[in-house]
């Protein structure tokens, strides 16, 4: 959503008077707010007029004093539009670090292009955007905007703090609204933050934020949209895509969106019916059924990036998809609703935040939320859920950009709050299987079967679709622990049904055994090796958070050079903690010929500040227990 981008907006004649007052100088910033910082958010001045069910007015300032090159991308001098949202004011002005203004940019000279690449459908959909090379750092830009929309449903968050390295020097959050709109709020994490809320009326609502100081951001954290503050804002009485709402329950919200958005989206040819029931012929079984049109989706569309808020929520028409064959998120689910009814299988558009951070509708405020659409089809008590913009994933594969989170389901009756599938922690599975000969003069040569299935079958199989040199580029990478690389025979077995991905893979390198005088000395585990570095962070502020866990098993067959003894072997460990369990076992099969065990499980979970270094602790013994060695000598 725009919101979750874009600063804060305002209402002119009250910004016009703080604009004034504004010393444009960076040497007028104080150290504190410079401390950490890339930039310092001077004034962000949101004023948000909602003057009836169908008219709001927004006008936005923002003042952002840059103070280096990754400083740039909090400017955020863009603003989307289209049929429903007009820009009746946009410019911008640049001040130098002694505060004198050096450019003003009209918007004759924002960048004006389409929102939509490849759509002829919606050329309407258009972004203003400012494309500013500074000549020096630091500098001080003055973005202004103001825009009028018939889209109520639609209010945009307070969201002033939009990422790390970010200090405020004030923020200004200004709304005012008719009573009977039935206005209503939600204040999200103001504890530990200079936010106070200066007027709370049946028509009126205004916040300040002063004086927050940058964060810089810590391993693990989790998103900064679940640490930083926010005000989400929402109607009861709104407007969107041309039609009136009314709700305040998802029940509600969910039959008037299917009532009045959704309703005649489904219509298809005569033709595409008649195909579409010769395809499914005589097949029964609902579930069956769904398959056949998931797969008959897959390979006669395709995904354009239609964003939510720039498009609506309203779906192109199903006939326009057939005939075109692309749509974004909401029209190719709305597609394959469409040819489901056909072969009478019910599915329900389901609105979700789809990211590969979860992020849940928030249930207790019933509201527009969402940036994704998916189907959902129901099979027993539960559902099957479809990501229609992909052309890969497997029949009801969720992965990682949908898994886990509550989502809006709508039904027919109604909204319903559901959560999307939960892939358990042992049940991230990756298998490695394999053989690696060590010669007499250190070189490698092995081969190694990886099987990996849950949320680990969406990280390994993409690289099915990689380009050669992006599979090269990938392998060398993950196995960096191995110097002088060279990749063999690749071969993917990728088992959709079972939703399970296979690698073989042939690698070899040479010198990987370090020969000294008589001895030579190697790492065991060649194949799986943890060498990330969980950074020590003093004082550390913030929880953190394992999104998913996973157990990794491996298997290896060792094969020694000829001529050579075993003088040392690493002795077998096993650790257990709160965060997992990890354990390697070597068996000596005879001189020659050792099996390596390993496995890693690691728990997902929400950690506090305090217990930080007990997984730094356990991952470094991990790791320091991956690099273990053997030592021969030369008989």
């Amino acid at each position: 959503m725009k919101s979750t981008f874009c600063g804060l907006f305002f209402f002119l004649f009250s910004l016009v008077s703080s604009a004034q007052k504004i010393n444009y100088s960076t040497l007028s910033i104080p150290d504190s707010l410079k401390q950490n910082a890339n930039a310092v958010l001077r004034l962000d001045q949101m004023d948000i007029v909602i003057v009836s069910q169908r008219s709001m007015n927004i006008k936005t300032q923002r003042v952002v004093s840059v103070l280096n090159e990754k400083g740039l991308n909090d400017i955020d001098a863009y603003q989307h539009y289209d049929k429903t949202t007009s820009i009746k004011n946009i410019e911008a002005i640049v001040y130098d670090a002694l505060g004198n203004e050096i450019k003003k940019i009209r918007r004759k000279d924002f960048r004006d292009q389409s929102a939509v690449s490849g759509s002829t459908l919606f050329s309407d959909n258009r972004v203003l955007y400012l494309d500013y090379t500074p000549i020096s750092y630091p500098f001080t830009i003055v973005y202004t905007c103001e825009t009028e929309t018939s889209n109520t449903a639609f209010i945009p968050q307070w969201y002033f703090l939009g990422g790390y390295y970010l200090s405020v020097e004030k923020c200004v959050l200004n709304v005012t609204f008719p009573k009977e709109l039935g206005f209503k709020k939600k204040e999200f994490r103001f504890d530990g933050f200079n936010i106070k809320k200066t007027t709370d009326t049946d028509t009126n609502l205004s916040y300040i934020a002063a004086n927050i100081v940058a964060q810089k951001q810590e391993d693990l954290s989790p998103s900064y949209g679940e640490l930083f503050p926010k005000v989400m804002m929402g109607l009861e009485n709104f407007h969107l895509e041309g039609v009136d709402g009314k709700a305040d329950t998802w029940e509600a919200f969910g039959k008037w969106y299917g009532e009045k958005i959704l309703n005649g989206t489904t219509v298809l040819p005569d033709e595409t019916k008649v195909k579409i029931k010769a395809l499914v012929g005589d097949e029964k079984d609902p579930v069956k059924k769904a398959k056949i049109i998931y797969d008959y989706v897959q390979k006669k569309s395709r995904y354009v990036n239609i964003a939510v808020g720039i498009g609506g929520w309203k779906p192109m028409l199903a006939s326009d998809v057939d005939r075109l064959g692309y749509g974004d998120c909401k029209a190719l689910s709305n597609y394959t609703k469409a040819l489901l009814q056909v072969v009478d299988v019910p599915s329900y558009n389901t609105i979700l935040y789809g990211d590969r951070y979860k992020l849940d509708i928030q249930p207790d405020f019933v509201s527009m939320q969402g940036n994704h659409m998916i189907l959902a089809v129901p099979n027993g008590n539960n559902y099957i859920w479809l990501e229609c913009t992909s052309q890969d994933d497997p029949f009801g594969y969720q992965g990682i950009f949908t898994d886990d989170r509550d989502v809006l389901v709508v039904k027919p009756e109604g909204g319903e709050i559901v959560r999307t599938k939960i892939y358990d922690d042992k049940g991230n599975t990756q298998e490695e299987k394999g053989t690696y000969t060590i010669d007499e003069t250190g070189n490698f040569s092995g081969i190694l079967k990886i099987a990996s299935q849950g949320s680990q079958y969406a990280s390994r199989s993409r690289v099915e679709t990689m380009q050669p040199n992006e599979k090269e580029e990938h392998y060398k990478d993950y196995w960096g622990n191995i110097n002088n690389l060279k990749l063999g025979k690749i071969t993917f077995t990728n088992n959709k049904e079972n939703i399970r991905f296979t690698e073989d893979v042939q690698i070899n390198a040479s010198n990987y055994g370090t020969l000294s005088g008589n001895k030579m000395m190697f790492v065991v585990d060649a194949f799986n090796q943890y060498t990330g570095n969980i950074k020590r962070i003093r004082n550390r502020k913030n929880p953190f958070q394992i999104q998913r866990g996973y157990l990794d098993t491996d298997e290896i067959e060792i094969n020694l050079p000829a001529g050579f003894s075993i003088e040392f072997l690493p002795s077998n460990f096993e650790l257990k903690g709160k965060f997992g369990e990890y354990k390697t076992e070597i068996i000596k099969k005879d001189n020659n010929k050792l099996t390596y065990k390993r496995s890693l499980f690691l728990n997902k979970g929400k950690y506090s500040n305090k217990e930080y270094d007990e997984y730094r602790l356990f991952m470094e013994q991990v790791s320091k227990n991956d690099n273990a060695k053997i030592i021969l000598n030369k008989n």
